[in-house]
């Protein structure tokens, strides 16, 4: 029991080091790569520029089915109120993190608080494909390795 344990643990670790996440703040993409092989890509809103989205690289520090928004001065609990969508994949940047919205046609701008928004079938998507522990980078440039497949997104 203890050596499947092990296992399981091993394995998880093994599939958060081969998967990342990439954000390019400027291109509002967001790529999950298996080592250098793109799976996914999709579209986010990004931080506007009064609340931008901190650059850098971050882990993914949890994940949480059908969060509570928790904001200045209120709460809100999950459902279709809730500006979190239904899925939270939060960042180790303390506050923030990867989730849905209540505001679809927010999807391409710059139009959060810092966060990255993304719409509800996509998160849920990329939610089931993620795991605690999988870097994150968030690009306030666009990431040389990845100049080509945005540029071909863009062009779609």
């Amino acid at each position: 029991m203890k050596l499947a344990a092990i296992l399981a643990v091993a394995a998880a670790d093994a599939f958060a080091e081969d998967r990342r996440i990439v954000v390019s703040i400027p291109d509002r993409k967001l790529v999950l790569l298996e080592g250098n092989r793109v799976l996914k890509v999709y579209d986010v809103a990004v931080g506007k520029p009064s609340t931008p989205s901190p650059a850098g690289e971050f882990r993914v520090m949890n994940r949480i089915p059908n969060p509570t928004y928790y904001g200045t001065g209120k709460i809100v609990a999950p459902g279709k109120q809730n500006p979190l969508g239904t899925r939270w994949i939060g960042l180790s940047a303390k506050g923030y993190g990867i989730h849905g919205t209540n505001v679809p046609s927010s999807i391409g701008k710059a139009a959060s608080h810092g966060c990255i928004r993304m719409r509800q079938r996509d998160l849920e998507e990329l939610f089931d494909l993620v795991q605690v522990g999988v870097p994150v980078e968030l690009s306030g440039e666009r990431p040389q390795v990845l100049a080509m497949i945005f540029a071909v997104a863009l062009a779609d």
